[in-house]
């Protein structure tokens, strides 16, 4: 079977990393290209991590291209205070050699998709997704296009981390996330509700370290860092590992499980911007415009990330 050939869009962060490496390792799929986004850290931040990314797997022939440098509307809300000043922290990796390949992300969105069949690429989005938004606003034809759009975003009985409502990726950017929501790209969303039930642990992290390989060291430095914030805060003794579901997903999609539904973004009030309002029970009656995931085999999970990573060395 040929590799499905995907786009990723990214604001990397700790987890974004992870989920780079599992892609990048993994022949099943074809990462087409990588694009940029602001969300976790500022945009020079973020293709300056996922340059690194490319580099650690040894894949340069993917090209990243940066994007977007602030939400659609609203003025950009960055986490440095889960993932550090770099986005990154924990992971000793020098700089990137290699330098951003020409082109916005939003063109090479919109361009990629045209000059393919129809149903030929799928998009991966791992942060705010001001960069798709864009893209469908500057070219609708492409939601029609797309084989579809797989993203971690949004919560729904689990809630939201940055604000009661709300979920980081969808908070940053909520104008963007109604555009996707409303253009009626078909959409695999993998909110906190799953994301939760996919914890480290130091004997999970320990596995990466075992494999005595630069990224494997790389993993288990970058997620010893990321855990700090989320451990305090819920009070576990591990963090939910969000973007690499993603990936798993793409892969090994009997590992997870969830049901359609109607999703609304909301993009309107202060008290609750950038809530997923997902009609998990069909009370409103609305057509499906998603497929929401909210169960996960942990243990298949992890598995399948150390055997991905172990593959770089």
């Amino acid at each position: 079977m040929a590799p499905r050939r995907i786009l990723i869009d990214t604001d990397p962060g700790q987890d974004d990393a992870v989920a780079l490496l599992t892609a990048l390792a993994s022949p099943e799929l074809d990462v087409v290209a990588i694009t940029t986004v602001a969300g976790n850290v500022p945009l020079p931040l973020t293709s300056r991590n996922a340059r690194m990314m490319v580099e650690l797997a040894g894949r340069t022939d993917v090209p990243v291209h940066a994007g977007c440098p602030r939400p659609m509307v609203r003025t950009l809300y960055t986490a440095e205070y889960v993932h550090g000043p770099s986005g990154i922290d924990g992971a000793e990796l020098p700089e990137p050699t290699i330098p951003l390949a020409p082109g916005h992300a939003v063109d090479v969105l919109v361009d990629t998709v045209m000059a393919a069949e129809p149903g030929e690429l799928t998009f991966c989005t791992l942060g705010p997704l001001t960069n798709v938004a864009m893209a469908i606003v500057k070219e609708p034809r492409i939601a029609g296009r797309l084989a579809g759009l797989v993203m971690m975003g949004g919560g729904f009985f689990e809630g939201g981390n940055v604000t009661p409502a709300a979920e980081f990726n969808i908070y940053v950017d909520p104008h963007a996330a109604h555009v996707v929501f409303t253009s009626g790209v078909p959409i695999t969303m993998l909110p906190l509700d799953v994301t939760h039930k996919a914890l480290t642990s130091d004997a999970r992290i320990a596995r990466f370290r075992s494999l005595g390989t630069r990224a494997g060291d790389a993993v288990a430095g970058m997620l010893d860092f990321f855990d700090r914030y989320d451990e305090e805060k819920y009070g576990t003794d591990g963090a939910p590992l969000h973007d690499p579901c993603v990936i798993a997903y793409l892969l090994e999609p009997s590992l997870f499980a969830g049901r359609r539904c109607h999703v609304d973004i909301e993009h309107h009030s202060e008290t609750t911007m950038g809530m997923t309002l997902v009609d998990w029970w069909g009370v409103t009656k609305r057509d499906p415009n998603a497929l929401v995931i909210d169960t996960v085999h942990a243990d298949g999970y992890f598995e399948l990330l150390v055997d991905r990573i172990g593959r770089l060395r």
